[in-house]
């Protein structure tokens, strides 16, 4: 791995190397319906769409209103998005790619 995570561990290896197991849109849905919350699904599919609408310069406002995410919430997607391990864009990229 090229990637030096200050979160890297077994456990979250485990988790990364099942989560890499998934194999369709069906995959996804049932294995995050048992091992998230709905709020926890919801709250990452929020910060997914303020971190696509950032990446498109949307301004704050018109994300708050799409995605009704507070400017904190923005403001934190924001701050990976500039300073962050490239996570949210490297997969933007792959969408636009696609």
């Amino acid at each position: 791995m090229g990637y030096d995570s200050k979160f890297k561990s077994e456990d979250m290896d485990a988790l990364f190397e099942a989560i890499l197991l998934l194999e369709n849109e069906e995959d996804c849905y049932r294995f995050f319906e048992d091992i998230c919350t709905i709020n926890e699904i919801h709250a990452m599919a929020q910060r997914w769409q303020v971190a696509k609408l950032l990446s498109e310069k949307k301004t704050y406002a018109e994300i708050e209103a799409a995605t009704k995410a507070s400017t904190a919430t923005i403001s934190r997607i924001n701050k990976c998005l500039v300073y962050g391990a490239d996570g949210y864009q490297r997969i933007i990229d792959r969408l636009k790619e696609k």
